[in-house]
């Protein structure tokens, strides 16, 4: 069966300016209480803040009944597996074995590379890998083809390898193939957000979270 790598260099693309509307959770803002709405029909669509609440879109109907939209989640970057595959490179070098240190520090500095670019987003209905601070589409899956984006409802089931220090994060969808596809993708996020948002979205996996 065929299986899906995301390492791949087309996601090599410039960084622009941050996308907005998407929520990092390294970064907590308060706004003042207010709603702004637009007629849509025979409802509106409101966008509603809270000091005590995170920005969520509500559509309400005339008749009272409402619908919240889940946030859009991009996990904050996480630097720890790179460098932890920079600091086995060093000891192989160290240790004159420079026919393994040559491949690990590549594969560290192509991890560390796409840390900084490379993001999971969570919207309402799927999860897509996007790049650059400004979340620009990722292109074609090049292992698998199609876009770089699965709905929730088409996972069968994920995990994250290993709890304790998240390396790899697994998953087989039906979007892209109806027997299943896989998925392999390194843990270049903050483990416990993407674990949470995970389970949020995708529901519960046979793994324990992250300590």
């Amino acid at each position: 069966m065929a299986t899906s790598l995301s390492l791949s260099s087309h996601l090599f693309l410039a960084a622009p300016a941050r996308a907005r509307g998407v929520i990092s959770h390294g970064v907590a803002s308060a706004g003042t209480s207010r709603s702004t709405a637009n007629v849509l029909g025979k409802g509106y669509l409101g966008r509603v803040h809270g000091p005590e609440q995170q920005p969520r879109t509500a559509i309400v109907s005339v008749f009272g009944r409402k619908s919240t939209a889940r946030e859009t989640v991009a996990p904050d970057p996480d630097y720890r597996l790179p460098i932890a595959i920079l600091g086995i490179a060093g000891g192989f070098a160290y240790a004159d074995n420079l026919l393994a240190a040559a491949p690990v520090g590549l594969l560290g500095l192509l991890l560390l590379f796409q840390t900084t670019r490379v993001r999971f987003v969570f919207d309402n209905e799927a999860l897509e890998v996007k790049v650059g601070d400004q979340l620009q589409e990722s292109g074609e899956n090049v292992f698998v083809g199609g876009k770089n984006r699965w709905k929730y409802s088409t996972f069968v089931n994920w995990e994250l390898w290993w709890p304790q220090f998240p390396i790899l994060v697994y998953f087989k969808e039906t979007q892209t193939k109806p027997e299943g596809q896989i998925h392999f993708f390194p843990v270049i996020f903050n483990g416990r957000q993407l674990y949470d948002v995970m389970v949020e979205r995708a529901g519960p996996s046979k793994t324990s979270g992250p300590k």
